[in-house]
């Protein structure tokens, strides 16, 4: 249920954290951010020429999504590395940009895979992003809100032990980079956008790449770990030129399909 004023309605461009608040804040247009590592993944999969599945779970049920649909399982990162074989993908974006041969991907991510289909049930269009393609997915935004579409970010953030929403930096900054850049191309029209999505943009503004996502939390969990690379590959800022739609079950470069252009929810401003 969503809270009187929380909803965002009086700005076109908006954003809100993690699935909650991304059923909070409706929008025709929906962007996902989850820079370590789901979307970091996606960008550098579609570049490759890879259609994505997300998948909510990880386990019996996602090896049966990837038989369903004839595609290669990702699986985790440690299942990988403990295998020591090239042939099989993780979620571990440095891993995928080197595979050979694969054209379908179930790519199983509790957490973004979740944020995404439950916006695509809301009946938005579907986006995923990252610091890699914030750019390219702004200019893709920028000429549909300016005809009057709105907009949310979504980072994604992580999950405590106890399951509880920890938010990401690495992923307010994700987001304030894509907020940046569609601001950038409007023409800097901030009356159209929330505090909560200007302060995304301060956020951004205040990282310093790559230093800033080798330090913090996320960054430092997965280099103690061996994974130093994932990390380098998702601090790489506007490198990519993919805009990942959602189209029914797969995400796949906007410029290979032509996604139904949602019914407008029209606001002031």
């Amino acid at each position: 249920m969503t809270l009187p004023g929380h909803d965002q309605s009086s700005s076109r461009v908006r954003m809100e954290w993690g699935p909650t608040g991304a059923a909070a804040v409706p929008a025709d247009y929906a962007v996902v951010v989850d820079v370590l590592s789901f979307t970091t993944t996606l960008s550098v999969a579609l570049e490759r020429g890879i259609e994505v599945f997300p998948f909510r779970w990880r386990d019996a049920r996602a090896a049966e999504h990837a038989m369903r649909h004839g595609a290669t399982l990702a699986v985790g990162r440690f299942e990988a590395m403990s295998r020591g074989d090239a042939r099989h993908v993780s979620l571990s974006p440095a891993s995928l940009s080197e595979v050979e041969g694969i054209q379908r991907l179930v790519l199983p991510s509790p957490n973004g895979s979740t944020i995404a289909f439950a916006l695509a049930d809301s009946g938005a269009q579907v986006v995923g992003a990252c610091l890699r393609n914030a750019g390219a997915v702004a200019r893709w935004l920028a000429p549909r809100v300016a005809d009057g579409a709105s907009v949310v970010v979504v980072p994604a953030g992580e999950r405590w032990h106890d399951d509880t929403l920890r938010p990401a930096v690495e992923d307010l900054w994700g987001a304030g980079a894509v907020l940046d850049a569609l601001l950038d191309a409007l023409g800097g029209e901030d009356e159209v956008t929330s505090p909560e999505a200007r302060m995304a943009v301060a956020a951004w503004r205040a990282a310093r790449l790559p230093d800033d996502l080798l330090r913090c939390a996320g960054g430092v969990e997965l280099t103690d770990v061996g994974f130093v690379a994932d990390v380098e590959i998702a601090a790489q800022h506007d490198v990519s030129e993919v805009v990942p739609v959602l189209v029914g079950e797969s995400f796949r470069d906007a410029t290979e399909v032509q996604p139904a252009a949602p019914k407008l929810r029209r606001v002031d401003g």
